[in-house]
C-alpha cells in the first residue's frame, strides 16, 4: 500500500502548501518546537513539560517507534531501545511494531497506541496493543492486547483518549471504520459502530493547493469531553464532526441499532486529520487550507491559525499551561517533503476562542 500511495501521490503531482498568511493569530504566537528528516504523526506532553513523539512504521527505514524529544531538538528512544527494535519475525506483543499514536492523560499517565499494521500491509498478528507507560519510572506499567474481533486484519488503531473518571480508553479504527471501547480495570474490548456511517469515509474528493488526494480513510480523529461525557471523532476523508454521549459506549447491555441512534451530527468541520477537547471546544487540524479551527458548543467552527509551516496538521497535545501543541506530517507529500516535520504550538493565550 505504500507503494501505491507514492505512485497515486506521484501520478497526482501532489505539491507543497502555498503560502499563507497567519490568521486569528498574533505574529509569532506559533512556536516551532522541532523539526525532523523523520516522518512523526502523534505528540504527547506531560504536565512536567517532557515531550514524545512517534513515527509510525509506513516504511522499512523506521528504526525508533516512540522517542523522548530533547529540549535540543534531538529525540531517544522511549521508553528503551528494546521496545524500539522491532523486526519481522520478532514477537510482536513484546515491541512497538507500528505505532501510529501518543497521549498524555489527566493523571499524567503516557498511552500508546500500536496498530500493528506495518508497511500499511495488514496487522501483525498479536501485535496490536495500547500500553501505558509510567513517566516517573519510565517503564511499561501494562500491556493491553487487542485479538482480531477487536483488531482485524485491516484495521488500523489510530488515536486513542482516557477517560480518568471511568478508567476507560476510546480509539479509532482509521483501516475498516469503528470506535474501540476499552475498560482499563477489566481489559476487555469491545469494537463499536463498526462500519456506520458516522465512522466510514465519506465520498467526498479531498484537495490540497488544488490537488485530490485520492485515498478514502475512515475514523480518524477523536475528541474527549470528560466533564460532559460526550465522545467527538470525525473520518479523515469527511467534513462531518460527529459526537455521542460517552455512557451509552460503555453500556454492554445496548444493543448496536440503539447505540447508532445516539449518533449526532454535530458540525460541518471541513477534513480533518486530528482532533483535540480543550477551551471549551474542539479543535481541528484542517489539512485542506493547512490551518488549526475550533468549534465550539454551538457548532460554530473558526479558524484559529493558518501559516505556510502547517503542512498536514495531524495530532494534538494539550500543555500544562493550556497551550496547543501539534505535528506536521505531510502525508500527501509523499517520503521526501521538500520541508521538514515539525512540532509546533501554540501558546495559551492565542488559543482560546473569542467570545
Amino acid at each position: 500500500m505504500v507503494k501505491r500511495l507514492i505512485l497515486i501521490l506521484i501520478v497526482f503531482g501532489l505539491s507543497p502548501s502555498a503560502e499563507q498568511a497567519p490568521v486569528g493569530a498574533a505574529e509569532g504566537s506559533l512556536i516551532e518546537v522541532a523539526t525532523s528528516d523523520k516522518q512523526w504523526t502523534g505528540v504527547a506532553v506531560s504536565r512536567a513539560g517532557r515531550v514524545f513523539v512517534n513515527y509510525p512504521r509506513w516504511s522499512p527505514d523506521v528504526t525508533m517507534s516512540v522517542g523522548e524529544l530533547g529540549r535540543d531538538g534531538s529525540v531517544a528512544p522511549y521508553p528503551d531501545e528494546e521496545l524500539n527494535s522491532w523486526k519481522t519475525g520478532d514477537d510482536p506483543s513484546t515491541k512497538f511494531v507500528c505505532v501510529q499514536s501518543v497521549y498524555v492523560d489527566r493523571e499524567d499517565r503516557l498511552w500508546i497506541l500500536d496498530p500493528a499494521n506495518a508497511l500499511l500491509r495488514g496487522v501483525v498478528e498479536g501485535g496490536a496493543k495500547l500500553l501505558h507507560v509510567d513517566l516517573e519510572t519510565n517503564e511499561v506499567v501494562r500491556t493491553f492486547p487487542f485479538d482480531s474481533t477487536v483488531a482485524p486484519k485491516a484495521s488500523y488503531l489510530n488515536d486513542v483518549r482516557i477517560d480518568t473518571n471511568t478508567e476507560t480508553a476510546y480509539m479509532t479504527d482509521s483501516g475498516m471504520g469503528a470506535i474501540i471501547v476499552l475498560d482499563l480495570e477489566s481489559g476487555n474490548a469491545r469494537r463499536l459502530l463498526d462500519d456506520h456511517p458516522s465512522t466510514n469515509a465519506e465520498n467526498i474528493q479531498i484537495t490540497i493547493d488544488g490537488n485530490p488526494f485520492p485515498i478514502a480513510v475512515h475514523s480518524d480523529g477523536i475528541a474527549l469531553d470528560q466533564k460532559e461525557g460526550c465522545l467527538y471523532y470525525q473520518a479523515l476523508t469527511g467534513r462531518t464532526l460527529y459526537r455521542i454521549p460517552t455512557n451509552p459506549l460503555r453500556d454492554k447491555t445496548l444493543e448496536a441499532d440503539a447505540l447508532a441512534e445516539l449518533v449526532e451530527r454535530f458540525a460541518e468541520s471541513g477534513v480533518s486529520d486530528g482532533l483535540l477537547f480543550a477551551h471549551g471546544g474542539v479543535y481541528i487540524s484542517a489539512i485542506e487550507d493547512g490551518s488549526i479551527k475550533h468549534v465550539d458548543s454551538r457548532g460554530e467552527v473558526r479558524t484559529i491559525v493558518r501559516d505556510p509551516r502547517i503542512v498536514w496538521p495531524d495530532s494534538f497535545a494539550l500543555g500544562a499551561d493550556g497551550s496547543v501543541w501539534f505535528t506536521t506530517s505531510q502525508i500527501h507529500l509523499g517520503p521526501s517533503p521538500p520541508t521538514p516535520y515539525r512540532v509546533l504550538k501554540l501558546e495559551a493565550q492565542e488559543t482560546a476562542p473569542e467570545e
